[in-house]
C-alpha cells in the first residue's frame, strides 16, 4: 500500500484557512482518497488538553514552543503517521510552520532552537504540500472583529505581533517554495476554492 499524502493549512488568524478544510476533505473524498482531517495544537486527547492551556494560559516563550512540539509529537505518533502509513491522506489545520511564524516571528523564539525542536520531533517528515492563506492584516482584523465569539490569547495580540507572524510565514514560504504554496486569501470564496483545488490537483493528484 502506498503512503498517503500530508497536506497542511497555514495563515494568520482571520485568513480563512479553516473554512476551506471541509471543502478540501470533500474534494479529495470524491476522488476516492481516504482522508483524515485534524488540527494543531490538538488532534489527540492529550493534544486537545495542551491546546486549552496554550490558547488560554500565559507562559514563557520557550515553554510555549516546547508544549507546541510536545502536542505535535503525540499527534504524529498517535494519528498522523499511522494514517499516512495505511494510505490515508491527512489534512491538518496548522503544523510546524505555525510555530515558526507565531513563536518565532511573533514572539522571537531563536531560529536555532526552533530548528532543533523541529529536527528532533519530525526531522523525518514534512508535509507534501502546505497551503499558506495570505492576506493583508487589515482585512484579517476586520474578519475577526465580525465574528461573535471570544478570542484566544493569540488572537488578542496587538497588530504588530500579527504582522510579524505574517512576514515570518512569507519568509518560510520563500525558503520552501516547492512545498509551500501561497494562496491569495483576499478574494472571493469561490476563487480561493478554485485556486486551492487546482494547486492540490497539480502537486498531489
Amino acid at each position: 500500500m502506498s503512503r498517503g499524502k500530508f497536506i497542511t493549512f497555514e495563515g494568520i488568524d482571520g485568513a480563512g484557512k479553516s473554512s476551506h478544510i471541509a471543502g478540501v476533505t470533500n474534494f479529495l473524498r470524491t476522488r476516492g482518497m481516504p482522508v483524515v482531517a485534524t488540527r494543531e495544537p490538538g488532534g489527540t486527547l492529550l493534544g486537545e488538553k495542551l491546546r486549552e492551556l496554550l490558547l488560554s494560559e500565559p507562559m514563557h516563550l520557550e515553554t510555549e514552543a516546547m508544549l507546541m512540539f510536545a502536542a505535535r509529537r503525540e499527534h504524529l505518533a498517535q494519528l498522523i503517521e499511522p494514517a499516512l502509513a495505511r494510505g490515508d491522506w491527512v489534512v491538518c489545520d496548522r503544523f510546524s510552520d505555525a510555530t515558526y511564524a507565531y513563536q518565532g516571528g511573533g514572539r522571537g523564539l531563536d531560529k536555532n532552537k526552533f530548528a532543533q525542536l523541529e529536527q528532533w520531533v519530525h526531522g523525518h517528515l514534512q508535509p507534501d504540500l502546505t497551503l499558506l492563506f495570505d492576506l493583508p492584516l487589515s482585512v484579517a482584523s476586520q474578519r475577526i472583529s465580525a465574528q461573535a465569539r471570544d478570542l484566544d490569547r493569540f488572537e488578542q495580540e496587538r497588530a504588530d505581533f500579527h504582522e510579524r507572524v505574517r512576514l515570518a510565514y512569507l519568509d518560510r514560504a520563500a525558503n520552501a517554495p516547492q512545498r509551500i504554496q501561497v494562496i491569495n486569501a483576499d478574494q472571493s470564496l469561490e476563487l480561493i476554492k478554485k485556486s486551492v483545488e487546482e494547486t492540490i490537483s497539480r502537486i498531489c493528484l
